[in-house]
């Protein structure tokens, strides 16, 4: 009776392990882990290829979200009073003239970047890289050559020769309260006349009749005649690429741009853009990825008739619409941002009181 049972027992023993064998048991699977997100901080008028984000997605598995937050003064203010919560992993579009508070507020982590070795000294202001340089663009006066042309009447190059009887009524331009392009005309004349002297020289501009609108939009398209053609001024505080703008966007093609810039020396003011890892980001390294993506060539190379502006990186090539109608000023004016932020609101102020009252 217990041989019996002892070899029912390995028979049992023998048939499970044939089992066994026979039927492999299932393997495990694991689901693919899903994209990180990453969310980008951006003023309103970023823009880029949608094809490029897409590939920067696809080869970082990565999902990007662009939070646009307003001009750049906007979006700073948003950062600052949101740094101890985050509201985005990366900023883009902090310029020069708004960089020192941001770097005050302590917002941003370093990055050395590895593209920062082919990028030009000039456009590097933060020795520790918690922001680096992207693009830039240069505020210039912008003339009608129809209107130039058919008066007869010389361009002005220098700021002194606009307050010249003249060009009384020619001149538009933004208010420094409320627009980045008008702020950075009042910083080159800063900078050209001094703090001190400077107010003369406004003064003198305003019994010249100088016209003064809230913002670019309507400064450019209503009271410019160079664009629309129906404006009264033919002198405009705009930027050195607006010729491209106007040949691109021109509704039917045209030989050559209706305006241009005046490129004397001191009488256009560089704005710098630029990216920072914000700090307290939970994506680190995607950051950083991002960051590198942003001064790459196939950015680089985008952002002309994306922006409007100029890329960073020299070895960039720019569109030939660009080259032909665009001009860089071979001596614009520059200010350190530090200087900038202790004097912007009284510099406004004094302009102010000086100009519209």
């Amino acid at each position: 009776m217990k041989r019996i049972w002892f070899m029912v027992t390995w028979m049992v023993i023998f048939m499970l392990a044939l089992s066994a064998c026979g039927t492999p048991a299932p393997a495990m699977t694991s689901t693919p882990a899903g994209p990180e997100e990453l969310t980008v901080m951006v003023h309103d008028s970023f823009s880029v290829t949608e094809q490029l984000v897409k590939d920067f997605e696809a080869q970082n598995n990565v999902k990007v979200t662009f939070l646009k937050a307003g001009d750049a003064g906007s979006m700073i203010n948003r950062a600052v009073l949101s740094k101890n919560a985050p509201l985005a992993d990366v900023l883009y579009g902090v310029d020069n003239t708004f960089l020192s508070r941001a770097l005050n507020e302590d917002i941003f982590e370093s990055y050395d970047a590895p593209a920062l070795a082919q990028i030009p000294a000039s456009f590097k202001v933060d020795s520790q890289n918690r922001v680096l340089p992207v693009d830039y663009g240069d505020v210039c006066l912008n003339y009608d050559k129809a209107y130039f042309s058919e008066k007869g009447l010389v361009l002005p190059e220098s700021l002194e020769e606009l307050t010249k009887p003249e060009y009384k009524g020619l001149l538009v331009m933004e208010n420094p309260a409320t627009s980045s392009p008008g702020l950075a005309f009042l910083l080159a004349t800063i900078a050209h006349f001094g703090p001190d002297e400077v107010w003369n020289y406004w003064a003198a501009l305003r019994d010249n009749d100088l016209v003064v609108v809230n913002d670019w939009s309507t400064a450019y398209s209503v009271n410019f005649s160079g664009s629309s053609g129906k404006g009264q001024q033919p002198l405009v505080v705009s930027y050195g690429s607006s010729p491209a703008v106007e040949v691109v966007y021109a509704t039917s093609p045209v030989a050559d741009a209706p305006t241009a810039p005046i490129v004397a020396a001191d009488m256009c003011f560089r704005q710098i853009e630029f990216v920072g890892i914000l700090k307290g980001t939970s994506h680190r390294a995607l950051a950083e990825k991002f960051v590198d993506f942003m001064l790459s060539t196939s950015f680089q190379e985008d952002m002309p008739l994306q922006m409007y502006v100029y890329p960073v990186d020299p070895a960039a090539k720019l569109p030939e619409v660009f080259t032909k109608y665009s001009e860089i000023p071979v001596q614009p004016v520059l200010m350190p941002p530090d200087i900038i932020n202790a004097n912007r609101d009284s510099w406004i102020q004094k302009w102010t009181e000086t100009v519209l009252r």
